[in-house]
């Protein structure tokens, strides 16, 4: 059971801010990826739909026969949170880690929130975040441009595009109370720098493909389940949409040179 991969899945190739993570975490483990290219991307659909695109994601990682599945998508931690009840193996989100490092880390007792339309319309992080703390004051801004600029290779803080969109998007946080920005989507660590530009160097960013692997780590050791081996764990990865050109993206994502190969599934049969 321990040297079973960690399945993880999101919406699109931004989960990989989260393999990431759990790659510098957890060198030694084997990690299956499914990120479903052809349906991104999920932070406009309907609850059911984002429902039914998570347990088909779900099932089809089960096939790989993993020990533990991330949704590294703040979009179905969000509206699908009720999901792990269903699965045989552990499972984690990127809320319930996200939302706690930022009660941690505000000073003020002021958290804003950027997240795709589906994440901010459940209120699920202002939700937990208040149950953690009540005193906490939560803003919430979705930013549904952001995820196309991400995967359309939109991501230099100089840009002038990108700069626009984010400015569009943030500015109403500079110079108030917020200390702490939630990127409530994994593919937003990867405008990260040019968030930061925007909202100045007194705001902490919480990335919540970092967090979850942190949560996953100790997730994984409390239930002793962390891989034994001693070499470095292998990574699968799988797409719904073509794989073309997908070294060269996930590279960018995953910030080293990237050798595998992603290999194209049919998701509907799931």
């Amino acid at each position: 059971m321990k040297n079973k991969a960690i399945g993880v899945f999101d919406s699109g190739l931004g989960g990989l801010t989260a393999v990431k993570e759990l790659i510098k975490c957890l060198p030694h483990e084997n990690i299956v990826y499914f990120g479903d290219t052809g349906r991104v991307p999920y932070g406009t659909r309907s609850k059911e739909t984002i429902i039914k695109y998570a347990m088909q994601d779900a099932r089809f990682l089960l096939e790989h026969n993993v020990k533990m599945i991330i949704a590294a998508c703040g979009t179905v931690s969000s509206v699908a949170s009720s999901l792990g009840e269903s699965l045989p193996v552990k499972f984690s989100g990127v809320l319930e880690p996200t939302a706690k490092a930022a009660a941690c880390a505000t000073k003020t007792g002021s958290v804003a929130v950027l997240g795709t339309s589906a994440t901010i319309n459940s209120h699920s992080y202002k939700k937990h975040l208040e149950s953690i703390n009540p005193d906490i004051k939560v803003f919430e801004q979705d930013c549904p441009l952001f995820v196309p600029l991400v995967e359309s290779g939109f991501r230099d803080k100089e840009d002038i595009i990108v700069k626009s969109v984010i400015e569009r998007y943030v500015s109403q946080f500079k110079n108030t109370e917020i200390d702490t920005v939630i990127l409530g989507c994994t593919h937003y660590p990867l405008l990260k720098e040019a968030i930061a530009q925007t909202l100045g160097g007194n705001v902490k960013l919480i990335d919540s493909g970092y967090e979850t692997a942190l949560y996953t780590k100790k997730l994984l050791e409390n239930h002793n389940l962390l891989s034994d081996r001693k070499e470095e764990g292998k990574r699968e990865f799988f797409v719904s949409d073509t794989p073309h050109n997908f070294e060269n993206i996930a590279g960018l994502f995953l910030g080293r040179d990237m050798k595998s190969k992603a290999t194209r599934i049919d998701i509907e049969k799931y």
